[in-house]
């Protein structure tokens, strides 16, 4: 969310409607994060294999769900990994191969060794990114002005429509890590108050990033990272500090993706190595096609993908 493609490609395309589908998106997820903590909470359910077990007795669609949580694992650890040469390529001018080089040698002698310190950083830092966005919408708060009428039929079904798909590709990631967070929960009290936490800063933060796009100046079909761009259009200073920011959230989550995708051959040493340089040679290749399209082409897919599991948990009472 934070690069701002997502917010473009979900909401920031719809224009006013768009603020309709980010109240959507965030409604929606806090619902599933109501029925997942729940579901776990009841069933006392802490690892996804369970869950996936009481979510869907079928064997085959089971296997299927997590052939589709791999495959997105690998595809985030290759989107990260394209965004993170995606930045050098548009504020240096910097070809993208050796951005992909830069981070991938990066990842593989992390991903060797131990990774648990790195991913932590995402702790601290994502506080800090969500801050620094906040604050700098709060001085461009005269971007909602800029708001265009689309006089398209039905526009706001379209809207609502992809704010679903945004909510679907979204939990596919999410309902794993409320799991872990399943057995610290004590009372039902404790996850009304974890949902309306969540549902406010998603939509302060969406918004916020939607106003940041509102502001740019040229076709944002050009740019790869949007609110790196308008971070520019204040001052040197915001570019840069948004841009180490952004890089480090890259990396790390390129990390975290990276290891998810690899946990299942953590037992297996040496299966593991020879995973861990396949998957980073085929990252170099797949890397450049390019950041904007992969997020184009790919994030809807996983996100329709993930509707199927998404409306089974609605739908348990």
């Amino acid at each position: 969310m934070h690069h701002g493609k997502e917010i473009y490609l979900f909401f920031g395309k719809y224009q006013g409607y768009g603020l309709l589908g980010i109240a959507v998106s965030s409604i929606l997820t806090g619902l599933m994060i109501y029925k997942v903590l729940s579901i776990a909470k009841k069933e006392e359910i802490n690892n996804y294999q369970d869950f996936l077990r009481y979510l869907q007795p079928n064997e085959i669609i089971r296997e299927v769900t997590q052939i589709i949580i791999q495959l997105f694992l690998l595809i985030s650890f290759y989107i990260m990994i394209a965004g993170f040469s995606a930045y050098f390529s548009q504020e240096w001018g910097i070809p993208n191969y050796i951005g992909c080089a830069i981070i991938i040698i990066l990842c593989y002698f992390v991903l060797r060794g131990n990774i648990e310190r790195l991913i932590e950083v995402n702790t601290f830092l994502i506080p800090i990114l969500i801050l620094f966005i906040i604050q700098l919408i709060l001085k461009n708060i005269t971007a909602f002005t800029l708001l265009e009428k689309i006089n398209t039929s039905n526009i706001y079904l379209l809207a609502i429509k992809d704010a679903i798909i945004y909510t679907s590709y979204n939990s596919i990631m999410l309902i794993p890590m409320l799991l872990s967070l399943g057995k610290c929960i004590k009372h039902k009290r404790s996850i009304i108050i974890i949902v309306s936490i969540c549902i406010i800063l998603l939509t302060i933060l969406a918004i916020s990033i939607f106003g940041l796009i509102l502001k740019i100046d040229i076709d944002i079909n050009k740019l790869e990272l949007p609110t790196v761009y308008v971070a520019g259009m204040m001052n040197k200073t915001y570019q840069i500090l948004y841009g180490i920011i952004i890089l480090v959230s890259i990396y790390t989550s390129a990390i975290s993706a990276g290891y998810g995708f690899l946990q299942k051959y953590q037992n297996k040493p040496k299966q593991y190595n020879k995973m861990l340089v396949l998957v980073c040679i085929i990252a170099f290749f797949v890397s450049n096609i390019g950041f904007t399209n992969l997020v184009n082409l790919l994030y809807p897919v996983f996100g329709i993908l993930g509707l199927i599991q998404m409306f089974q948990i609605l739908k348990k009472k």
